[in-house]
């Protein structure tokens, strides 16, 4: 009985350490709704993860993406070099909410911009937001829980 409980203590813990475990690159995870769409976010808040961003990766899971949170509000861009995805990326205010998202093409070097100042930037599949009706002006949940720029 006892090593049964054990067993199963160890497997609980296992698996609450494994939902708050780092992702691939040691970036924190976190969760994010959009409207009834939830998905999971690596999240890039210092210099060396926001420059590797998503590049060199082969696939990512369906409702899973990438938060960047940047240290000032500004019209900040985003390019695919050395980016083997085709992503969509929605660039979002200090409040939350899409300003705009814009389709990029793996391995160029197109800048694509935010239209006003934002904090954040969100990396999906390139169609992830448009198959959910998901646009401008949209609000996303759970941005609060993202650690802080640095």
């Amino acid at each position: 009985m006892k090593r049964w409980l054990s067993l199963l203590l160890f497997a609980f813990a296992a698996t609450a350490a494994q939902a708050h475990a780092p992702a691939q690159g040691g970036m924190p995870l976190i969760e994010l709704k959009l409207g009834k769409h939830a998905l999971t976010a690596e999240v890039a808040s210092n210099d060396p993860d926001r420059m590797q961003g998503l590049m060199h990766r082969r696939m990512l899971p369906e409702n899973r993406g990438m938060l960047f949170v940047f240290r000032d509000v500004a019209h900040h861009g985003m390019w695919m070099m050395n980016t083997y995805i085709p992503l969509s990326v929605a660039f979002i205010d200090e409040a939350g909410v899409i300003v705009n998202i814009e389709d990029m093409q793996p391995h160029t070097r197109d800048s694509h911009t935010a239209k006003k100042p934002v904090r954040y930037a969100l990396e999906m599949n390139q169609g992830w937001f448009r198959k959910r009706g998901i646009g401008p002006g949209v609000k996303i949940e759970g941005l609060e829980r993202a650690p802080p720029p640095r």
